[in-house]
């Protein structure tokens, strides 16, 4: 079972590096990257340059849920695209790069990709 476990993870580690060597932030385009968890979603979008995050989101964060409310995962994956687009407008930022992690883009991945298409990001 161990064994199975480190080859999984091993698999995720290599599609994530494969991603990641060819998507990278910039002052001008930053890096709006998702992590998925079972339960929550966390955005943040991030200068790798001056390796710091600009915007940071999380489903389970009070502050987030609260304004959110309930629903399926999507919904809220969407929600929170929408939010990470409106609190990046705020600080002036228009396009991005979008990192999927290890993540294939689709279900809550590509609901987040939507929603911060919606709230006005451009990809």
């Amino acid at each position: 079972m161990a064994d199975k476990n480190i080859q999984k993870a091993i698999r995720a580690e290599r599609r994530h590096l494969r991603v990641r060597k060819r998507v990278l932030g910039t002052a001008e385009r930053p890096r709006l990257t998702v992590y998925k968890s079972l339960r929550h979603i966390f955005v943040q979008i991030i200068d790798d340059e001056k390796q710091s995050t600009l915007v940071g989101l999380a489903s389970n964060s009070k502050k987030i849920s609260a304004e959110i409310g309930g629903g399926k995962k999507a919904d809220i994956a969407k929600k929170i695209g929408i939010l990470a687009a409106k609190m990046a407008k705020e600080k002036g930022i228009e396009k991005v790069v979008f990192d999927r992690n290890q993540f294939r883009y689709h279900g809550r991945v590509k609901a987040v990709a939507d929603g911060a298409r919606e709230g006005g990001l451009q990809f």
